[in-house]
């Protein structure tokens, strides 16, 4: 007779989970910050808010961002006014967009990356699905495996309602199922629609106009396996271990509520503050027992939730410019894209990695943090390994 002990060790893998391949994709419509608030006022007709404008104006400025991508255009947007108001009921339209545009969005992002990796889609064996874009049944999850033609025995996870901390949670999720499932290929992808949160201006709720001048629409796509066969399959990065914690006095610093208006965005306490004063508690956690405490030594895959957020954990952690300037490419190039936004990151990073002939995808450097921040305030903290070294140690 064969023991559990035995048979639990032929289901695990021997080495960590690997990112094998990643793909993104964007809606075609692209909007520019320099043009956005005249745009926005005009299409909810708003114009006449002469001094909300101007503090919208202001706020897009100061966002860093120089472009975004959205799959709302003047006409969508003229064809269903009432998401163009504040406060109409008007949650039935959005819905009819997401959960139709979100899978497709999930697909296009999903094909680059199962193209890269070079192995059937006949072996993924897990999906993870992740969006902050509408709720259904069935998921998105389901939707996309239909979508893709993935095996129907797939092993499916729907992630809905999670935030900008999200692109922390898919890893985790993934690193687990991939490291407990021998030969498992999961399939992780995050899409993220503002459909549901586009509204126009309020002068008694200012904190909808930062959402308004901060989001973006986008999907990432990972392939995600462990003990990868280094003749068919080019491992990019490993992931070493995935934390989460909620910061302490942090309730309500973030919320988001599903309502009939469409999912409204609140923003109540000093949330840069909250994340800069937490975050080298994490860093020291995660990093401690690996013998790492020079944050400048790390490469550095952070969720730009904003500009603000970036500049103080930059100051308070005394950081080189550069280590941030991955984030705040992606920041500028598309905005905030929620729980995507890592996954863009990670694929930037490789990219500039190829370009600058490092030896490693981590810009040359062996340990990399990626972090995640959004409602609760959650925070999501994942030490990478990038595998050029890695392989090259084994």
């Amino acid at each position: 007779m064969i023991s559990v002990q035995q048979i639990r060790e032929a289901q695990r893998a021997h080495g960590p989970a690997s990112v094998l391949a990643i793909g993104t994709a964007t809606p075609t419509n692209c909007v520019y910050q320099a043009d956005y608030p005249d745009y926005y006022f005009r299409v909810t007709k708003s114009q006449h808010l002469t001094d909300l404008k101007d503090k919208f104006t202001r706020l897009c400025e100061k966002s860093t961002i120089r472009k975004r991508y959205m799959h709302l255009t003047e006409d969508i947007l003229k064809a269903n006014p009432s998401i163009c108001a504040y406060d109409a009921p008007s949650l039935d339209a959005r819905q009819d967009m997401v959960v139709v545009e979100v899978p497709k969005l999930g697909k296009e992002a999903a094909t680059k990356a199962i193209k890269e990796w070079g192995h059937p889609k006949s072996k993924i064996t897990h999906l993870v699905f992740c969006t902050t874009s509408g709720v259904d049944m069935p998921g998105a999850d389901y939707q996309l495996t239909k979508l893709l033609g993935l095996r129907s025995s797939v092993k499916r996870f729907m992630m809905y309602q999670q935030g900008c901390f999200a692109g922390g949670t898919v890893l985790r999720l993934a690193k687990d199922l991939a490291e407990n499932n021998k030969g498992s290929r999961v399939l992780v992808v995050c899409s993220e629609i503002t459909a549901v949160t586009f509204r126009g201006p309020s002068d008694t709720h200012l904190d909808s106009l930062v959402g308004q001048a901060l989001f973006g629409d986008g999907a990432g796509a990972l392939i995600i396996g462990s003990d990868p066969d280094l003749e068919t399959e080019r491992p990019l990065f490993e992931i070493i271990s995935a934390d989460q914690t909620i910061l302490a006095d942090s309730h309500g610093a973030i919320d988001g509520h599903l309502r009939e208006v469409g999912l409204t965005f609140h923003l109540l306490k000093d949330v840069p503050g909250l994340i800069s004063k937490n975050i080298e508690r994490s860093l020291v956690e995660a990093f401690g027992p690996i013998g790492i405490s020079d944050w400048n030594s790390l490469f550095w895959i952070a969720h730009p939730g904003g500009p603000a957020i970036l500049d103080q954990v930059e100051e308070k952690l005394g950081l080189k410019p550069e280590k941030l300037k991955a984030t705040r490419h992606v920041l500028s190039e598309y905005g905030n894209m929620s729980s995507a936004c890592v996954l863009f990151i990670l694929d930037e990073m490789r990219k500039r990695s190829v370009e600058d002939g490092v030896s490693t995808t981590g810009e040359g450097l062996d340990w990399g943090v990626l972090f995640g921040f959004g409602p609760g305030l959650t925070v999501e903290t994942v030490v990478l390994h990038s595998v050029a070294a890695a392989v090259s140690t084994h």
